[in-house]
């Protein structure tokens, strides 16, 4: 079922109790679009506690903020009360939040007029701002005074541009220069919701498109440690980065590209897991290295994933299309490895030390090493006889 007609019993609810209920936002707008809907949110003129006087299961998620999340069927709904937001602190947080009765005051606090549309369970739609002409003509422009709403929440230039590479649209004039004279508030932001927002347009269609606009406002000059990579942003320009898959895989060639002292640290300015850290340095110092060459000890190493990240960034910096990467010849040599880890062999440290009746030390680790070589590069069978037979040669000499 549509996730629409799974949500209407919500709104039907609501307004069977006298209230107005709207689908609203996002989903509304992917609707417009014909694009895949992803969370469903729904404004309504009841309040916070008569929400969940009305609906048997809810979870008060923030009502400070007139939100309430309800469970039904399964499914959970965020519903919100019809709400203007007043001053804001340091461009990023409303001082106030006010209830109103209004649909149209509603959606007059929202960031963009594609993002200002409310549908009512038939359908119908409730445009004050032209947001659907604006959908239409592939056009991303603000509610209002493009200034006030960067200066009211600075993120919302980060989304613009976010917008851009995702649906491929252009932002209006009015959007784009207030942008450029508002760039500097970008820094009063968190970096955890930069990040969202790059990772989002990175991976989007046209991630080109939204990188020259980074470039051109000069908002690039103002996130962290991308102050004096404007020449090396522009070379991205003329790579086919669109080719590429994940977002790991753009991180490392901003890293290769720009060429940072320390890449670990730029990592760690933007806040990111260990994990996270690792996957994209493992891939950055593949990078790095010469022409890489696929032995069976390579790719053992280095594994089939970084492996193919590493060829797509390849040919991506080569001027290549990286969907054209042949992945069949690496899975079909990593397929045939005798082993993929240490976990594979088919003996122990223990069984060394009970086999040569030697007190460990330093020697034990190298012969592991030295077998584990062999066995991946077939010169050795991995089963514990064979093992033991060259372990004996080995102690002979």
């Amino acid at each position: 079922m549509e996730l629409f007609e799974k949500a209407k019993p919500i709104l039907e609810k609501l307004i069977k109790n006298g209230f107005e209920a709207y689908f609203v936002g996002g989903c509304v707008r992917d609707k417009i679009i014909q694009r895949n809907v992803g969370d469903i949110d729904i404004a309504t003129s009841a309040l916070p506690e008569e929400v969940m006087s009305i609906f048997p299961k809810t979870v008060p998620t923030g009502l400070q903020h007139g939100t309430v999340l309800v469970i039904h069927n399964g499914e959970q709904y965020e519903i919100t009360t019809f709400r203007t937001e007043s001053t804001y602190h340091d461009n990023r947080r409303p001082s106030e939040v006010t209830f109103v009765k209004s649909i149209e005051e509603d959606l007059k606090r929202r960031d963009f007029t594609m993002n200002a549309i409310a549908m009512t369970p038939n359908n119908d739609i409730i445009d004050p701002f032209n947001g659907a002409n604006d959908i239409n003509d592939g056009l991303i422009r603000c509610v209002g005074d493009a200034k006030e709403r960067f200066q009211e929440d600075a993120l919302r230039m980060l989304r613009g541009i976010r917008f851009v590479s995702q649906l491929d649209f252009r932002l209006n004039d009015e959007t784009y220069n207030a942008i450029h004279s508002n760039k500097e508030l970008i820094e009063k932001i968190a970096i955890e919701r930069i990040s969202v927002e790059i990772e989002k347009m990175l991976l989007g269609k046209s991630p080109k498109k939204a990188i020259d606009l980074l470039i051109k406002t000069k908002l690039l000059n103002h996130l962290p440690s991308f102050q004096y990579c404007t020449t090396q942003f522009l070379e991205l320009l003329d790579l086919p980065i669109q080719s590429l898959k994940d977002v790991e895989e753009f991180w490392a060639l901003i890293l290769y590209k720009c060429n940072f002292e320390n890449p670990e640290k730029i990592l760690r300015s933007w806040k990111m897991s260990n994990g996270r850290i690792k996957q994209i340095l493992n891939i950055y110092d593949l990078l790095i290295e010469t022409k890489i060459e696929w032995s069976n000890t390579k790719l053992y190493q280095v594994g089939l994933t970084d492996a193919i990240k590493y060829e797509r960034l390849q040919l991506v910096l080569d001027h290549l299309n990286a969907n054209e990467l042949d992945e069949k010849i690496l899975k079909s040599l990593y397929n045939k490895l005798p082993i993929y880890s240490k976990s594979d062999l088919s003996f122990t440290g223990n069984d060394l030390l009970e086999w040569s009746q030697i007190k460990g030390g330093p020697w034990l680790k190298e012969v592991i090493s030295e077998i584990e070589y062999l066995i991946v590069e077939n010169q050795l069978e991995n089963n514990q006889l064979a093992v033991k037979e060259w372990f004996g040669n080995w102690l002979q000499k």
